[in-house]
């Protein structure tokens, strides 16, 4: 496979936007907001699944008019970069947010997340338009690879931070996104068809009623769309808890949880590219179902572990699944989506996943609020990753990819 420079450019968006998702969401502004910002005052867990959860909620509601929009407007690129700049603004401003600034910390950090995973819409549109359907699970994973080496790159820029400026890091993450997604907005060009001068929004509403109907014609997309609805809830409800744990359950420090995340970032590139590739050999519903098995017993095992050292295991092999289960969902839903329908079709993908992604946070806030254990409430995950299972057992590849194919608008 050639990697030309549409697909380097996209791929650098990956690079860009994993240090807000692994510095901000996961690693530092999660455990910042919980003990500096929030400390006694309230319950900080709660207070976090709730902004993450109301985030996830502005995506879901704006998420198929942001994908009708920029469908039929042919505006992803424009979309694409209006989001991206709000998250670097409202991610930079979190440098303002100190002890006791709750409603701050929360308003400002809704909003970047919301822009966020909306940027997302457009950027995971582009990826049917940059490469074939022969190797868009290469594509995929490579894209994913090469943003947990962003994330990665921004742990260790954080690392020195940590301690004595840790409020720095926050602006740090913003000027590293900036930087990098410039790639992607010179060199992936959207393809240009014609448009209409219309009442975009209104359009767009009437299409989301449209598009629903679409995809419940489509059997084996609307199957698969249901089961990411489910497992996605317990991925996010992990990747927004993750370092909440390990400093509750075992006093890991700051320092300690970026060298954590940093040792399970090699993990999350290795099972990017593995997972990338075995999806295109054995198929990508296949490849899904392996890494769900992965994360059944990285819950699992979380809830089992006893030390600091044993907990280091457990996010290896969540690295491992990491990347791989998201990269190869997104590889999914471009293999069953027409051709004509792809942004249109992503935005209620991310509708879905991040309608999922309201519950599973709120789950594990209310559980941990109730029990006071962590580990209690993370055995809540594995019942959305069971049921994820099954619901994608349910999918037939090859007939959704056939139903794809032979779709006419």
């Amino acid at each position: 496979m050639k990697i030309d420079k549409r697909i380097f450019g996209w791929m650098m968006y990956d690079f860009a936007n994993s240090s807000f998702t692994t510095i901000i969401v996961t690693v530092v502004y999660s455990v910042y907001f919980k003990d500096i910002v929030v400390g006694k005052l309230a319950d900080g867990t709660m207070l976090w699944s709730l902004a993450i959860s109301l985030s996830m909620l502005l995506v879901a509601l704006t998420a198929p008019v942001f994908g009708a929009v920029a469908d039929y407007s042919r505006s992803k690129k424009k979309f694409l970069f209006i989001n991206t700049y709000l998250t670097i603004i409202f991610t930079s401003l979190l440098y303002f947010v100190q002890y006791g600034d709750i409603v701050r910390g929360m308003f400002l950090f809704i909003v970047a997340n919301f822009a966020f995973n909306s940027a997302n819409v457009f950027y995971n549109a582009f990826l049917p338009e940059i490469t074939n359907r022969e190797n868009l699970g290469k594509v995929s994973g490579w894209g994913w690879a090469i943003g947990y080496a962003g994330g990665l790159l921004s742990l260790l820029i954080s690392l020195p931070l940590v301690h004595n400026a840790v409020r720095w890091i926050f602006p740090s993450v913003a000027l590293f996104f900036a930087v990098f997604s410039i790639f992607t907005f010179f060199w992936v060009k959207e393809i240009k068809k014609e448009s209409q001068r219309t009442n975009y929004f209104k359009t767009a509403y009437k299409r989301i009623k449209y598009s629903y109907l679409n995809i419940r014609k489509i059997n084996e997309l609307k199957k698969f769309i249901l089961s990411y609805f489910v497992y996605n809830d317990a991925i996010v409800t992990i990747i927004s808890f993750g370092a909440i744990f390990g400093a509750s359950e075992f006093g890991m420090s700051a320092k300690d949880l970026l060298v954590y995340f940093i040792i399970m970032q090699f993990s999350s590139m290795i099972g990017s590219l593995y997972f990338g590739n075995l999806a295109d050999k054995i198929g990508t519903k296949k490849t899904i179902s392996i890494t769900l098995y992965i994360w059944l017993a990285v819950v699992i095992w979380a809830f089992i572990c006893r030390n600091e050292t044993e907990f280091y295991g457990v996010g290896i092999l969540a690295g491992i699944a990491m990347g791989s289960s998201q990269s190869c969902s997104r590889t999914m839903l471009a293999l069953l989506t027409p051709e004509s329908k792809k942004t249109e079709f992503f935005g209620f993908y991310a509708f879905s996943g991040k309608l999922a992604a309201i519950i599973g946070p709120v789950v594990y806030g209310l559980i941990r609020y109730i029990t006071s254990s962590h580990r209690v409430a993370i055995l809540s995950i594995a019942v959305f990753l069971v049921a994820g299972l099954i619901l994608i057992s349910r999918v037939n590849e090859e007939r959704g990819i056939k139903e794809s194919t032979d779709w006419i608008d």
